[in-house]
């Protein structure tokens, strides 16, 4: 029987999860599974993906073959490097402290890659958010000049209209009725 580590699709459309299955290889995507190692949720930035590494490197180590996106899973949660480093250790081309080190060292810095992503993710929606601040800022501006000006346009011809006013009543007392 030939096992695959593969993604199982749930959620709605357009709108998708996946759990992160051992299935044969023979059954439906959707369908029977031997056991599920977590899940992966593409809707989120950066992905949030759950998985327990040591059964998928238990599943690895018997022969199951992740399919191309569950590999890239595998790679980016480090169980495909634990699982090349074992075979080091099978070797004896490293000691077991030496592995774990080595793991240890390269989980540390994909922690930190995943850190900076999050904070830059963050400071850019603050300078976004900063900027349409500024730009709307700018129109109320804009608009709060243009209400002034009409504002004045408007005091200015009532008070033409006024002037006219009195200048007319002034020319009909001057001028008595005959």
């Amino acid at each position: 029987m030939a096992v695959k580590i593969r993604l199982q699709r749930h959620g709605k459309k357009n709108f998708a999860f996946f759990h992160i299955v051992v299935a044969d290889s023979r059954s439906p995507r959707d369908g029977r599974f031997i056991e599920q190692l977590g899940s992966y949720n593409p809707n989120t930035n950066p992905a949030t993906i759950i998985l327990d590494a040591d059964k998928a490197l238990k599943w690895l180590n018997v022969g199951a073959q992740p399919t191309l996106t569950a590999r890239r899973i595998l790679s980016y949660e480090g169980v495909l490097l634990r699982k090349h480093l074992q075979e080091g250790v099978a070797k004896g081309a490293l000691t077991q402290a030496q592995a774990d080190e080595k793991f240890a060292a390269w989980k540390a810095g994909q922690d930190e890659k995943i850190a900076a992503k999050k904070a830059g993710l963050k400071n850019d929606a603050l300078a976004k958010a900063k900027e349409a601040k500024a730009a709307e800022a700018k129109v109320n501006e804009a608009r709060a000049e243009a209400i002034a000006k009409k504002k004045a346009e408007a005091e200015e011809a009532a008070r033409k209209a006024a002037e006219e006013a009195a200048a007319e009543a002034a020319e009909a007392v001057e001028t008595p009725a005959e």
